[in-house]
C-alpha cells in the first residue's frame, strides 16, 4: 500500500532521531559517563538550575544545566572535549560538584527552549510583583466575566508569560477564591470560583498560550518544568503594598494536558471577627459562653470549603489574651495571625496531626488548634488534652453536627473519654449574600406565608421570632455591581449542638444518629437549613441558595 508524502517523513523523522540518540549513547560510552535522553526520560529541568548558564553561552558551549541541589550541579552536553564546553565547565567546576551527562543536540535545544521562562533571579524566589497601577487599571476594567473575557482575547504581546498577570488580577478583582485551567482537546478553558461556585471566564486558550500559562505558573511555583504526567504541589506569592496573597498551586497530568487549580489566599476576605460570620443573637451567646471555658473541644464539621477553619480563626482572635499561650498545628497554615504559634504538618518529616499535637502539649499551651482530626490516634489526643484543661478547637468531616458523634466512635474513641471531653460540635455552610445593589423584592403567595409562619412556630424558644414577623423576601437579578451574577460576597449557616449532661449520658450508650437528632431538638437545637430559612427572611439570601446547599425546605414537617 502506497505511504503518503506526510507519512513517509514521519517515518524518516522517527528514524533520524533514533540515530541521533544512537549516537549520543555511543559517545556516552566512550567517554564512559551517562547518556540522557532530555524529551523522553524523566529529566527534570529547574529553572535555578538554567540561570546560573546565561542562554548565549550554554548554545556556544553546547551545553545545558539541568538541575541543583546545594553544590552539586547537573549538566548535559554534546560533547565535553569541545573547547568551549571545556571552558565552561571549568568555570562551573569552581563553584559547583559538576555531573556531566551526553546528550544529542535535539535534546540540547529541548533543553534550551525553557530559557523563555527565565527571569530576573529576584523573581524566581516565589515572589510575584504584579505593578499596583496595573492591578487597579485592570480593577476599574475588569467588573465582570464579560470584561475578564474581553480583555485576555483582546491580549496580543508577544510575551506570553504576561497573560498570567491579566488571570491573577482579574481573579483578585472579582474576589474569586481559586483559578481553575482546565485543558481539552482543542482548547484551554479558565474558570474562576466566586462565592463557592465555578463560572466560565474564558474557553479559548490556544494549545501553546495554555502551555506557555502552565509554565509560568510552574515556574514562579519552583516545580520541575518538563515533568508533565505526575502530580505537582508548590506555591508562589503575590506581593501588593499592602499585603501579600499567598498562591497555592496544585498541577495534576490529564488526558489533554495539564490542570492547573490555583487557591488565592487574600487576607482582605478573611473575615477574623466573631461577629461578622453571621450569627444569629442566639447562637452566638451558646458560643460565647463555650469558647470562654477554660477546657474543653470544641468541633467544627462540614465538607471542605466550608468555612471552618475561618470560624475557628475567629475564635482564636476572640479567646486570644497577651497572656494566654496559643499553638496550632495546620495543613497547610492559610492565613498567620499576630501573637499565635502556628506550625505545618509536614508528613515527610514525620510531623503529623497526631506528633505534633503530642509536641505542643509539651509547650503548655492554653489553647490548641488542630487543623483536622483524621485519625484515632489525633482524635485520643485532642480528648485527653481537652480533659486535662487545654481548650481545644478542630474540624471533622461529617455533614452536621449530631454526625460528629458517631463518625468518632467509628474512629475508635471510647465513649467514656467522648461524652465528658467534647463541650460543641458546630456544623456550618457558606450561603451567597444577595446582591444589595439589585436584589429583587418578591411577594409570597398564601401558601407560602402559612408555610412560613408554621416554620416560625415551631422554632425552639431561644430563637427571638419577632425580629422576623415583618420579614421581606428576595430574589436574585443581576447587575454591574455583582457581574451580573447576582450574589456578592457569602455569609454562614450554623448549627450548633451543645453536649450537656443528658446528651452526655446518651453518649455512654453508643447511641444512633437518629436518637441524637431526637435530644438535640428537645435541646432546642436549630438547624442549618433552619438558619438558612430565617437568613431568608432577614434578607440576606434566597430560598433557592438555602436550598442549593441543604436540599428541599421541610418547613419544620
Amino acid at each position: 500500500m502506497l505511504q503518503s508524502k506526510k507519512d513517509i517523513e514521519e517515518v524518516l523523522q522517527k528514524q533520524r532521531r533514533e540515530a541521533e540518540e544512537n549516537d549520543a549513547k555511543r559517545r556516552a560510552e566512550e567517554h564512559g559517563l551517562p547518556y540522557l535522553d532530555l524529551i523522553s526520560a524523566k529529566a527534570p529541568t529547574e529553572i535555578q538550575a538554567m540561570i546560573l548558564v546565561p542562554e548565549a553561552e550554554a548554545k556556544k558551549a553546547l551545553l545545558a544545566a539541568l538541575q541543583i541541589a546545594r553544590k552539586k550541579l547537573v549538566v548535559a552536553v554534546f560533547d565535553p572535549n569541545l573547547k568551549e564546553t571545556e571552558e565552561l565547565l571549568k568555570k562551573l567546576q569552581a563553584a559547583h560538584e559538576v555531573s556531566v551527562n551526553i546528550c544529542s543536540k535535539t535534546s540540547l535545544a529541548n533543553a534550551w527552549s525553557y530559557y523563555q521562562y527565565v527571569v530576573p533571579e529576584k523573581e524566581i524566589a516565589g515572589k510575584v510583583d504584579i505593578n499596583e497601577q496595573t492591578l487597579n487599571n485592570l480593577k476599574e476594567k475588569i467588573k465582570s466575566l464579560e470584561n475578564l473575557n474581553a480583555e485576555i482575547a483582546g491580549f496580543s504581546s508577544p510575551y506570553l508569560s504576561q497573560i498570567l498577570e491579566i488571570i491573577l488580577s482579574g481573579a483578585i478583582a472579582l474576589g474569586a477564591s481559586d483559578i481553575h485551567l482546565e485543558p481539552a482537546e482543542e482548547h484551554g478553558v479558565l474558570r474562576l470560583r466566586i462565592d463557592g461556585l465555578l463560572h466560565t471566564a474564558y474557553d479559548r486558550f490556544n494549545p501553546l498560550m495554555y502551555k506557555s500559562i502552565v509554565t509560568r505558573i510552574k515556574l514562579l511555583s519552583n516545580l520541575k518544568l518538563n515533568i508533565s504526567n505526575e502530580p505537582q504541589d508548590g506555591r508562589f506569592t503575590i506581593g501588593l503594598t499592602d499585603r501579600n496573597i499567598e498562591i497555592r498551586t496544585s498541577i495534576i497530568p490529564s488526558d489533554y494536558g495539564e490542570t492547573v487549580v490555583l487557591r488565592l489566599l487574600d487576607p482582605t476576605s478573611l473575615k477574623v471577627n466573631l461577629e461578622e460570620l453571621g450569627w444569629r443573637t442566639d447562637d452566638l451567646a451558646i458560643v460565647d459562653e463555650e469558647i470562654k471555658k477554660p477546657n474543653g473541644l470544641i468541633l467544627n464539621t462540614g465538607p471542605t470549603g466550608s468555612g471552618k477553619t475561618t470560624t475557628l480563626y475567629a475564635f482564636l482572635r476572640k479567646v486570644f489574651k497577651p497572656e494566654m499561650k496559643i499553638i496550632t498545628v495546620e495543613d497547610p497554615i492559610e492565613y498567620h495571625l499576630p501573637g499565635i504559634s502556628q506550625t505545618q504538618v509536614e508528613p515527610a518529616a514525620g510531623y503529623t496531626f497526631a506528633s505534633g499535637l503530642r509536641s505542643i502539649l509539651r509547650q503548655d499551651p492554653n489553647v490548641i488548634l488542630v487543623g483536622e482530626i483524621r485519625d484515632k490516634e489525633t482524635a485520643d489526643i485532642a480528648m485527653n488534652a481537652s480533659l486535662t484543661g487545654h481548650l481545644v478547637f478542630s474540624t471533622l468531616h461529617t455533614n452536621d453536627a449530631v454526625g460528629a458523634i458517631p463518625r468518632l466512635i467509628d474512629l475508635g474513641v471510647a465513649t467514656n473519654i467522648l461524652g465528658p471531653s467534647l463541650s460543641l460540635v458546630i456544623a456550618q455552610r457558606l450561603v451567597r449574600v444577595l446582591c444589595p445593589a439589585c436584589k429583587a423584592k418578591i411577594v409570597p403567595d398564601d401558601e407560602l406565608k402559612n408555610k412560613i409562619q408554621t416554620f416560625l412556630k415551631g422554632l425552639p424558644a431561644r430563637v427571638n421570632t419577632s425580629v422576623y414577623a415583618d420579614y421581606t423576601i428576595y430574589e436574585s437579578r443581576g447587575c454591574d455591581a455583582c457581574g451580573h451574577i447576582g450574589y456578592k460576597g457569602r455569609t454562614s449557616i450554623f448549627e450548633l449542638f451543645a453536649v450537656d449532661d443528658v446528651i452526655e449520658a446518651a453518649i455512654y450508650r453508643n447511641p444512633t444518629e437518629m436518637d441524637l437528632k431526637k435530644l438535640a431538638k428537645e435541646n432546642q437545637m436549630v438547624t442549618m437549613q433552619e438558619d438558612g430559612v430565617l437568613k431568608v427572611l432577614g434578607g440576606k439570601t434566597s430560598f433557592a441558595e438555602i436550598e442549593r446547599l441543604t436540599g428541599t425546605i421541610g418547613w419544620g414537617t
